[in-house]
């Protein structure tokens, strides 16, 4: 599924549903693990879904397009850290 199908799947969904996807991906979020975010003092993940982090202003390397959300959101882009969601880099 493309990331704008995925988009639109999603927006079909109750909040309750929205809240359990974003669950799920969370789970399955690499973030933490990346040279980018590793040092910040950072807490938060899925910035592909959740947009920019306020803290992370350095990219030193980027491993989004190595993450399971990546592939199961049919994600393009990279550095969602700093750069924002997939949404916005989308343009939708």
């Amino acid at each position: 599924m493309t990331f704008k199908q995925n988009m639109e799947a999603m927006s079909k969904m109750s909040p309750e549903e929205r809240e359990a996807k974003v669950g799920e991906l969370t789970k399955m979020c690499i973030c933490a693990d990346c040279p980018t975010y590793v040092g910040t003092g950072e807490k938060k993940l899925l910035f592909c879904a959740t947009g920019k982090s306020k803290i992370i202003k350095e990219e030193k390397g980027c491993i989004c397009p190595g993450c399971p959300v990546y592939e199961n959101m049919g994600l393009r882009w990279d550095y969602y850290c700093t750069k924002g969601s997939g949404k916005e880099q989308a343009g939708i």
